[in-house]
């Protein structure tokens, strides 16, 4: 392998000697370069997703989290999920893969093959936006029911929609600039320019707040709000996405039109990433179920906060911890996983495997039992304001307990699927995302059917819980299969115990002292705050004094606990 450590044998003479020092000094410069590029992705997202934070708090004072925040948030993920089936799941599964290699192969260094692939997709894009608006009611008819009693909330989607479908051009674009910068080693701005776009949602948020009569009904919402809501957020991601083209230039890209696309060896790549394709189709469909039967809710309890809108609130306070702390150490991690699985060397991808789940557990289990203690504390401190209130709020607290333990599974389920990945395997991954969805579809159906509304979105959320334990246990036995055997001696499920017994009983010093502070100091902005923060430090001290009284090691991998 190019760039891999030489024999002894080959480093006999002092001159292949001096060249294995050239080499080694070379590679710890690279070592260098990925380091720092890690510590800007890992800020980037840090910043990005404090923004994005920022941008859902003031959206929910402004919209609530009720039917009417439904609307705008179903037509907002619309654009999203069909970016994602159009073209987001091949850019990453077929098309990055070609661009590097044409980069490294071809006698222009691939600028050809760039073009040709830019154009492809812009074309695509602009033919399956301009189909999206025309067929705006239809697609929204799949993820909100149109009934006589919710005609108007429905008709408001498909508002909202027009708006904001044209963004599938726009995060295309950004896609497909990002990935040719990333084919240069390029990384910083695909991080940070997403911060552009929540600052400009943060402005648009922020104007309707302090310029307009605040809405609490579907049929209360003017025109010009939203004119304002539709024109604003796609204004984001189109801002999102032109920040990335003077980068683009610098790092040497020209786009000139090529439409001599036969020959390139495109539909033969797309056939074999057919599993990573399917990967996506599945996860779309739950979450076309998922939203279909949390808009339900939504319109049946129009004012409770207890559909879609909460939901999506809550899982994306949810995922943070994951979003920042598992994904920087898989990205750091992964190349390193692929190489031991290329040359064979199992015991040490084992190892690898076992020592991410054990340092992402030392954040990740406490993290779930933070949700789990102080959900409710934490949905009334950022989301009952405006539009929302204490009881708007409370179900989405309630949701964020039912997601709370499923941060430790949906992470683990993540770094072990890179264990098939590292080994070019998108078969298994896809049968699992089969299987996870399939579980969360019909226990998400049961809840649908079962629960009064007022609980159906919560058991949903704890349907996701469960849905993820269960692939997590598939997910377990079929790498062990992979990998012949377990992936260490005992050391992780050791560590998870101790884990799991510091956690909670850390998160029942939390809740009690986050109970007994609420008692004394009621409801309001300033004694939420006061309380969630003396639940959160108890649970930290209680957490590190438990973790450290169990031996827990992995404890010395968090910053200024060496």
């Amino acid at each position: 392998m190019v760039g891999g450590p030489k024999t002894a044998a080959e480093l006999a003479s002092a001159g292949e000697r001096a060249e294995g020092r050239h080499a080694a000094r070379r590679r710890g410069a690279n070592k260098g370069g990925l380091a720092r590029s890690s510590l800007l992705m890992a800020l980037g997202t840090v910043v990005s997703r404090a923004t994005g934070l920022i941008r859902q708090v003031l959206q929910a004072a402004a919209l609530g989290t009720g039917l009417l925040a439904s609307t705008y948030n179903t037509a907002n993920t619309v654009p999203t999920s069909l970016y994602t089936l159009l073209i987001g799941g091949a850019l990453n599964a077929v098309l990055v893969p070609q661009l590097v290699r044409a980069r490294s192969t071809q006698p222009d260094g691939g600028r050809a093959y760039e073009q040709r692939l830019v154009t492809l997709v812009l074309c695509v894009l602009g033919a399956g936006t301009a189909l999206a608006v025309w067929a705006a009611p239809q697609i929204v008819g799949l993820y909100m029911r149109d009934t006589p009693e919710s005609h108007e909330a429905f008709e408001l989607t498909v508002v909202f929609a027009r708006f904001l479908l044209p963004q599938i051009f726009f995060y295309g674009l950004f896609g497909i600039l990002g990935q040719v910068l990333n084919a240069r080693e390029k990384f910083g701005a695909m991080m940070w320019t997403p911060v552009l776009n929540n600052v400009v949602l943060i402005g648009m948020f922020g104007v309707y707040l302090g310029l307009m009569t605040i809405p609490d009904r579907v049929e209360d919402i003017t025109a010009t709000q939203v004119r304002l809501l539709g024109l604003g957020t796609t204004a984001g991601i189109v801002v999102q996405a032109l920040a990335l083209i003077p980068f683009v230039r610098a790092a040497g890209f020209r786009f000139r039109p090529r439409f001599d696309w036969r020959g390139t060896g495109l539909g033969k790549s797309v056939h074999a990433a057919k599993w990573t394709l399917l990967f996506v189709l599945v996860n779309q469909v739950a979450l076309t179920v998922v939203t279909n039967f949390a808009n339900a809710a939504d319109q049946e309890l129009p004012h409770a906060g207890a559909g879609y809108s909460a939901y999506m609130y809550a899982q994306t306070i949810w995922i943070l911890p994951q979003s920042i702390i598992t994904v920087s150490l898989v990205t750091a991690m992964l190349p390193r996983m692929s190489k031991a699985a290329a040359e064979g060397r199992i015991p040490d991808l084992r190892a690898d495997l076992s020592q991410a789940l054990r340092v992402t557990g030392v954040v990740i289990v406490p993290a779930g039992f933070l949700f789990l203690a102080l959900g409710p504390q934490i949905s009334n401190l950022l989301f009952a304001h405006g539009a929302a209130d204490t009881a708007s709020a409370q179900p989405l607290g309630h949701m964020l307990q039912a997601f709370g333990l499923g941060l430790i599974p949906f992470s683990a389920q993540y770094l072990l699927l890179r264990g098939f990945y590292a080994f070019e395997d998108t078969r298994t991954p896809f049968l699992m995302a089969a299987w996870i969805a399939a579980v969360n579809i019909a226990l998400a159906t049961a809840c649908h059917v079962l629960l009064p509304a007022r609980w159906t979105v919560t058991g949903m959320a704890a349907a996701y819980t469960l849905s993820y334990l269960a692939g997590l246990v598939l997910t377990a036995g079929m790498l062990r299969r992979k990998l012949g055997g377990r992936l260490d001696d005992g050391d992780l499920r050791r560590t998870y115990v101790k884990l799991l017994f510091a956690a909670g009983l850390a998160a029942g010093l939390g809740w009690a002292a986050a109970r007994a502070c609420a008692a004394t100091l009621g409801t309001g902005t300033w004694p939420t705050a006061i309380t969630l923060a003396a639940g959160t430090v108890a649970m930290t001290l209680g957490y590190l004094l438990f973790a450290r009284l169990m031996r827990v090691s992995e404890l010395r991998s968090l910053p200024g606990l060496r």
